[in-house]
């Protein structure tokens, strides 16, 4: 048995057609099923629903053998626990800084509000910025608006959220997209498995960005 990690939203709809061209296709929809483990049209292969931020432990731990995270996530986490052997090429978005329109960063110390604080922390560090990370789980957009920060560290993808709250980007961090792990112990144990599935996946990625 296979066992694959996946999050609802972007990531699980962009997987999908990848999963489809290795044959493996879900027999729920997560969104009409409140189900949380998934099986699919493959008697040996199986979906977990879990949290985006959560794929990274389900693997790290083996109670997933393989997930997909965004490269945003798996640089928070930190871990070495699983390999991370392929770039899907989806979910692809930006990891930027934001503040208000037209208003320069400060000279001082910067506080910045983030939701990625190991990023953050890792990112200011390099430019030589002193900066206070204050961390946030939502509506980022809001710190520097109402003065609880200089600016924001943030995944950007068309800008319509930054703008309609006063925002622009500035910085960019790193580019994001989506990446295959596996967990350690799978790649010895079900080594063919394994291996089959990511050279499926490596190919459908292949033939998408063909296209």
């Amino acid at each position: 048995m296979l066992t694959i990690a996946l999050s609802k939203g972007r990531i699980y709809e962009d997987t999908l057609p990848l999963l489809a061209d290795a044959g493996i296709v879900p027999a729920d929809d997560p969104d009409k099923s409140r189900k949380l483990i998934l099986e699919t049209n493959q008697p040996d292969v199986r979906l977990l629903i879990v949290r985006a931020t959560d794929v990274p432990t389900y693997v790290d731990y083996g109670a997933a053998d393989l997930g997909v995270a965004g490269r945003d996530v798996l640089l928070e986490y930190g871990s070495e626990g699983f390999y991370e052997p392929l770039d899907l090429n989806i979910a692809r978005c930006r990891m930027m800084t934001a503040g208000r329109v037209g208003v320069p960063f400060p000279g001082r110390r910067l506080r910045v509000a983030t939701k990625y604080v190991g990023i953050a922390q890792r990112y200011f560090a390099g430019q030589g910025v002193q900066a206070e990370i204050i961390k946030l789980y939502g509506s980022m957009e809001l710190a520097p608006l109402v003065g609880l920060a200089d600016c924001i560290v943030d995944l950007v993808d068309t800008g319509n959220t930054l703008k309609a709250n006063g925002l622009e980007p500035r910085d960019l961090i790193m580019d994001i997209s989506s990446r295959l792990i596996v967990n350690k112990a799978a790649m010895k144990m079900k080594h063919e498995a394994v291996k089959a599935l990511v050279g499926q996946l490596a190919s459908a990625v292949e033939r998408r960005a063909a296209k």
